[in-house]
């Protein structure tokens, strides 16, 4: 475990001018609410932390990052809040430690529909702050590298799994090369562990064999480049199991056929001594057709340049050379990370890296642009694991500029590539020239000239030839949409039918009513569900005319709207009925409190009075506070429907109305039509786009006043409608 100096002499060895004392402020504070947890292994529980810390100092980042490790499980595991740490270490380090608490609440989950929705929730949170992100990728390794210590076998293949699935792609992606090499073999060993014992105990053999094989490979090189008198570093390792493991199970090769177990990296000063040291390689030595990549001039997705070559070189044997700047093989090793590291460094500020970073920063905008599309997150998901897997193709527009998509994709990715607008109206493509099928896949190098048709709409089988996501979420969206679109249309005529039937006419302004009854959003969500069979064309018709409904509806349900209402007062274990009118009410001393406007269904107390009158009062009423102390003559009150004559009673509403010709008119013709009635209207509060009304409704019953203002507040007249 590191110390508390030993981590921050390791941070001041890269950024000398980083906040020490904020550093060891974190580190006592972590120590102190961790106290005295223990890991699985019986290790002190800080021991995590500090080393995710140490990892972080790897990729030298920020001072920042470093706090926000060492406090990455605070908020989680122990009694630190998130207003402790911000009054503590600031606003930047608490959200970040937040973040990271977020990610690690995402369990990934064997349900396909939890799991892309814990990685939209994943993307979004990283996109706010990418450093959130290296944070949750250094707590992975570490506990990847202590995995062996959790006892049950499955626990540890779902984490590995979950590893190589997620978290690995993604330090590719962010251009962190020797954290993803070292999560793909640390998952390896967990997932197919005999394979890779098998591998290791074979590469042992062959090291052995050729011991001084690298040693003897890198000196010749670095004396053939450094002979044109460039400053030159060269290093040869050998890669990891997992790395080989998979280019045997991809090319269907033996260990013994593979002639690229070890990489050789030639580092330089700038590109034109990259350049120069590929020219002096090849002058000297063979090289092997079609293993030449130049990723200086189009680098990948996530910022990684480098000449890639591969040469018979000495001793005759087949050497897989990489090179690059120092500035190129620091964003290679480091990806993302490196960012703060030169952002932070005072000696490197004059060093030019956006370029480096922006491609990296532009893949992580695409995933959040797809989020903002609304795919759902299944597709999301899935789109996100093409552009993780993918190698790419880099092809051109036919003014130059490089569109980068991956392997297999075709005119019509390269199309939405460019644009949505033109990949949603593109019926042809021109490939170097000559015209081409628009499921034609492209090839490196191929300049492409997209066809397009105001007439034309995405197909939904171009869904099955598209390789990026974009494409895919882009023709679906829009296949959804023209679906919709035909559902609305056919929902349409069948309203308009319906309606006719009554001499009714089914206009946007009239089915507005029903958006709040049957609880959609739009008139034409309405009509879609209509056109799809999902919602009958006479419900949306009761909606909005309900006295239609009444009167071609059975007999019961027409005697209980014509109905009077009474109140049942539970007084000294004896029922008290009351017909509810004035002059009733008085003679049994049952009366209403102030400016209560019940309607039968609402739940009312009744206040025993000193004379043996009752006072009733809603539930709701501030009024029963005052008479808190009483409560021995607080009695039940039920009121329900009485099969006498029929009796209205007031219910008083707010509206907060558009202030538009007509709006009364809406309104007034809205109430009628429920069978309500207006008995007062008062105006509270006017300006310019909006007033406030206060409406008394005469209505039968609480659940008659309900569909009224659900009918009310799904008007866009309306801004709210609620009782009083």
């Amino acid at each position: 475990m590191l110390r508390q100096y030993e981590l921050v002499e390791k941070v001041l060895a890269y950024s000398p001018e980083a906040d020490e004392a904020l550093i060891n402020r974190a580190y006592v504070y972590g120590t102190k609410m961790h106290g005295m947890q223990k890991r699985a292994n019986g290790d002190p529980y800080f021991s995590h932390p500090i080393e995710v810390a140490g990892i972080l100092t790897e990729l030298k980042l920020d001072a920042a990052t470093i706090v926000t490790g060492l406090l990455h499980d605070t908020i989680e595991d122990t009694e630190a809040t998130f207003e402790e740490i911000e009054q503590l270490f600031g606003e930047q380090i608490a959200n970040m430690v937040d973040g990271v608490t977020k990610l690690s609440k995402l369990e990934w989950d064997s349900e396909q529909s939890k799991q892309a929705e814990n990685f939209r929730k994943f993307i979004l949170a990283m996109s706010n702050d990418i450093r959130v992100l290296l944070v949750k990728l250094a707590d992975r390794l570490h506990n990847m590298r202590t995995l062996h210590f959790i006892k049950k076998a499955s626990k540890r293949q779902r984490i590995a799994q979950e590893t190589l699935d997620i978290y690995a792609p993604l330090a590719g992606r962010m251009g962190m090369h020797e954290v993803r090499e070292e999560l793909e073999d640390l998952s390896f060993e967990q997932l197919h562990s005999e394979a890779r014992a098998t591998l290791v105990e074979r590469l042992s053999e062959l090291r052995a064999e050729s011991s001084d094989v690298v040693e003897s490979i890198a000196y010749d090189l670095r004396q053939t480049v450094a002979a044109d008198g460039l400053n030159v570093e060269v290093y040869g390792r050998e890669k990891k199991p997992f790395s080989i493991w998979r280019k045997m199970q991809r090319r269907s090769v033996s260990l013994e056929q593979l002639s690229d177990i070890y990489g050789f990296r030639v580092i330089v000063d700038d590109d034109a001594d990259a350049y120069a040291a590929l020219g002096m390689l090849h002058r000297n030595w063979r090289s092997v057709p079609g293993r030449f990549k130049d990723y200086i001039s189009t680098p990948k997705n996530n910022g990684y340049r480098s000449l890639h070559t591969t040469i018979i070189g000495p001793e005759r044997k087949r050497v897989e050379v990489q090179i690059r700047t120092r500035i190129m093989h620091e964003v290679a090793e480091y990806g993302i990370a490196a960012h703060w590291f030169y952002k932070e460094n005072k000696e490197n500020s004059d060093v030019e890296t956006s370029d480096e970073f922006g491609n990296t920063f532009r893949w992580l905008n695409q995933l959040v642009e797809l989020l903002e599309h609304g795919s759902t997150p299944e597709e999301f998901l899935e789109h996100s694991k093409l552009q993780l897997f993918t190698d790419q193709v880099f092809c051109f527009t036919p003014k130059g500029r490089l569109i980068s998509l991956p392997r297999g994709a075709t005119s019509i990715d390269f199309a939405y590539a460019v644009h949505t607008d033109i990949g949603d109206h593109c019926v042809g493509s021109k490939i170097n020239g000559q015209h081409a099928p628009l499921r034609s896949e492209l090839k490196n190098g191929d300049e492409v000239d997209i066809i397009t048709s105001e007439a034309q709409q995405p197909l939904a089988a171009w869904d099955g030839i598209v390789a990026t996501g974009k494409a895919r979420s882009a023709i679906r969206r829009a296949v959804r949409q023209s679906q919709q679109e035909e559902f609305a249309r056919v929902g349409k005529q069948m309203l308009k039918s319906v309606f006719e039937q009554f001499k009714k006419r089914a206009g946007p302004k009239v089915l507005e009513r029903a958006l709040g009854p049957l609880r959609h959003k739009s008139v034409e969500e309405m009509l879609a569900e209509v056109g799809q069979g999902n919602l009958a064309p006479y419900d949306v018709l009761g909606a909005v005319f309900p006295k239609l409904v009444t009167q071609t509806s059975a007999g019961d349900e027409a005697g209980r709207t014509n109905q009077n209402g009474h109140v049942t007062v539970n007084k000294g274990g004896h029922a008290l009925v009351a017909l509810v009118n004035k002059a009733q009410m008085a003679a049994q001393s049952i009366a209403f409190s102030d400016g209560l406007f019940a309607v039968p269904g609402d739940r009312l107390v009744g206040i025993v009075q000193q004379g043996g009158g009752v006072t009733l009062y809603a539930i709701e009423s501030t009024e029963l506070e005052k008479l808190s102390d009483e409560s021995a003559q607080w009695i039940d009150v039920v009121w329900d429907i009485a099969p006498d004559a029929p009796s209205l009673f007031a219910g008083r509403v707010q509206v907060t109305l558009a202030n538009q010709m007509g709006a009364l008119g809406a309104i007034a013709s809205l109430v009628a039509d429920y069978e309500g009635n207006i008995g007062n209207m008062t105006m509270h509060q006017r300006d310019g786009d909006f007033y406030d009304l206060q409406i008394e409704i005469d209505v039968r019953d609480g659940k008659h006043l309900n569909r009224i203002l659900s009918a009310l507040n799904g008007l866009s007249l309306v801004n709210q409608a609620h009782r009083i």
